[in-house]
């Protein structure tokens, strides 16, 4: 994968693990997105959580990696403002590390319509105030534009809104959660231009099923999404 990507054209992988990196590396690739630590929105979780995600924040850093993700739990009965206080508290420990290092912890959100049922991180809303709250240039949004979609809609909008919390963007078509070509419903060309005309400097990765052949499927998505 880490040849073909090279050859297609991409900059970098996502969640590609340690025992890996060198070839990332042998290749010209990044490590763009990092495994982080999950469930920080339930306290009972932060005890595990804490030290994972410092130890995940060190290594990439160690190895020159930009990001680290973290994602939320199901609600479980837990209220909006309750999850998004817990995480605050959480992230406002660990947030000094991410800026010592240069590492951006980036906030995953997801639909609880169809993938994820009971998701609390479901808005783009909920994350963003995290990140209001937490007042770091290291902690931001992971925006998947499929999940937001089925969630949300007007997804040019919302990123034009909210970009300054924005780390890095996942793709993929809806419904189905494949290919991002004409067969669904989103313009992902134009979501690339917006995004491109606001300057933005981080990774767009491409997180998709495809029906057809992966390679010629991926080449695709990348010619859509280079403007």
């Amino acid at each position: 994968m880490c040849r073909e990507g090279a050859r297609l054209g991409l900059k970098g992988l996502d969640f590609v693990g340690p025992a890996d990196w060198p070839l990332l590396k042998k290749y010209g690739l990044v490590a763009a997105m990092c495994s982080g630590t999950t469930g920080i929105n339930h306290k009972e979780n932060h005890a595990k959580a804490e030290p994972q995600l410092v130890e995940n924040i060190l290594r990439a850093a160690e190895a020159g990696w930009p990001n680290v993700i973290v994602t939320f739990a199901q609600r479980k009965g837990l209220s909006d403002e309750e999850g998004l206080e817990n995480s605050v508290a959480f992230l406002k420990r660990v947030k000094n590390v991410a800026e010592d290092k240069g590492v951006t912890i980036c906030l995953e959100v997801f639909n609880s319509k169809v993938d994820h049922p009971d998701a609390q991180a479901d808005s783009t809303r909920w994350v963003v105030e995290i990140c209001k709250r937490v007042e770091s240039p290291r902690v931001k949004i992971l925006y998947d534009i499929y999940h937001m979609q089925i969630m949300e809609g007007d997804i040019i909008r919302t990123i034009r809104n909210n970009i300054q919390y924005i780390g890095h963007f996942h793709t993929a078509g809806n419904p189905g959660r494949h290919e991002i070509d004409d067969t669904q419903e989103l313009n992902y060309g134009a979501i690339a231009r917006a995004i491109a005309d606001l300057n933005f400097t981080g990774f767009i990765g491409h997180e998709y099923t495809p029906l057809r052949d992966p390679l010629k499927s991926l080449d695709q998505a990348i010619t859509i999404c280079d403007v």
